[in-house]
């Protein structure tokens, strides 16, 4: 009788595992909003009881993710980058939730994008075998972390920004320092033109760059990447020029043979509101000497937003390809109603992004009899601390203690002021809960 052969473990599985750990920590104090009476139960028990938001004790305010929404996000995505043909590893700094990277490595995902080494530690500690760091790493310190995580474990895969000589040459002096048993890949950033962020501005300082590390023996060329969402005065056309310059510069590298020891070729960009023009030029990505990986970053997809990206999203170009559906609903109880005209919630700064726009009074529950109606005449107008400012228009219905749901704008600060985040189904029952990492 023959012996089966072992099943390979899928991508994912490892971080999934370390994930679900989650799971045996004790809820207490720490975690804003949860029930007091769940203190010393570990998180996986307190999900087993699956406990109702608004009456199975959590306090206001407290932060919602829907589950449906989440998990529609996920496989619209997943679908979307094998239609288009592209690889796919998500900006985890929008949650910085091992539970989601694990769901998202799943969904298809190539790996996890991070941008500090704070970020790249936490994908380590939960299994992330690979990682695009979406920035120029230059700490020293954070290079000798790398090179010996890299030693550690032969299968991680790490790649990195360059964007200057000079981080070339600290690059390389550190990994030296540091013992650095193989080299660390690198792509070149093509700034995305002047005035915008990170990259070098023009490709004669691509070269430049690309041939300070073609002379270090710590680092190798695998590909070259960018952020079109810092093109100056973004819109499809100027979006697509950069990214066929994105392109061309592979190309041009390629011919050069300066991607000579690399097993692949990656081309990298995308974020949350261009991604349409990034599937539409990497479409034209000409036949090169080795594999070419074309791997999108959006990373805000995974809740959506009421506000900034609800308007971004390249879904409202390309209606036929779906759309994504906002997630996080933050609920806060009215605790003054000083005149008809105005109102005060429980919620503020400390709990709401609001760095893009305010929070959206989408819907009131009342205090009394728990039924739901429409925010009807009622707009948040401000944030304080741990208040939000409230207008009430003439014949809205709005007393103390009624609860009201806002949706949000801005994933990666709604996320970032919670811990520990009810993930809750439709008709209100607690199911999970999304543990972060800021």
């Amino acid at each position: 009788m023959t012996a089966e052969r072992p099943t390979a473990p899928r991508p994912g599985d490892l971080a999934a595992g370390l994930a679900a750990g989650l799971a045996d920590e004790r809820v207490d104090h720490r975690f804003k909003a949860l029930p007091p009476d769940a203190d010393g139960l570990t998180v996986g028990a307190l999900a087993a009881e699956r406990r109702n938001l608004f009456t199975g004790g959590f306090t206001t305010p407290v932060l919602a993710l829907s589950a449906e929404s989440v998990e529609h996000n996920l496989a619209l995505l997943e679908t979307y980058a094998e239609r288009h043909g592209l690889a796919f590893a998500p900006h985890g700094k929008t949650s910085m939730s091992p539970q989601l990277f694990a769901d998202q490595l799943k969904r298809g995902a190539w790996g996890i994008t991070a941008a500090v080494p704070h970020q790249a530690r936490v994908y380590r500690a939960y299994g992330i075998g690979r990682i695009f760091l979406a920035n120029e790493l230059v700490d020293a310190v954070a290079l000798r972390w790398l090179a010996a995580e890299m030693t550690a474990d032969p299968e991680f895969r790490f790649i990195c920004y360059v964007d200057s000589v000079r981080g070339v040459e600290l690059m390389e002096a550190a990994l030296r320092a540091a013992g650095a048993t193989r080299p660390v890949d690198v792509v070149v950033e093509l700034g995305a033109g002047e005035g915008a962020r990170t990259g070098a501005r023009t490709e004669a300082d691509c070269t430049a760059v690309a041939d300070a590390v073609a002379a270090a023996g710590s680092l190798r060329l695998v590909g070259v990447a960018g952020y079109e969402g810092e093109v100056p005065e973004a819109d499809p056309e100027r979006v697509g020029a950069w990214l066929r310059r994105l392109v061309a510069l592979a190309t041009a590298f390629d011919g050069e043979k300066r991607f000579a020891g690399a097993d692949g070729i990656v081309i990298s960009a995308g974020g949350s509101a261009w991604f349409d023009a990034v599937a539409e030029v990497f479409t034209d990505v000409p036949e090169l000497s080795l594999p070419v990986i074309k791997l999108l970053r959006s990373g805000a997809y995974v809740s959506h937003d009421d506000g900034h990206y609800k308007h971004l999203t390249p879904f409202n170009r390309v209606p036929e390809e779906g759309a994504l559906e906002p997630a996080f609903r933050l609920w806060a109880q009215v605790v003054s109603r000083p005149t008809g005209e105005q109102a005060f919630l429980n919620a503020g700064k400390r709990d709401a992004a609001y760095d893009l726009d305010l929070p959206e009074a989408q819907v009131v529950r009342s205090g009394r009899d728990g039924s739901v109606r429409p925010a009807t005449g009622i707009t948040v107008t401000g944030l304080s601390d741990q208040h939000a400012w409230v207008r009430t228009e003439e014949g809205a219905e709005l007393e103390v203690g009624d609860w009201v749901g806002m949706g949000l704008s801005h994933p990666c600060t709604s996320f970032d002021k919670w811990q520990l985040i009810p993930l809750v189904e439709a008709d209100g029952t607690v199911a999970d809960y999304i543990r972060t990492f800021f």
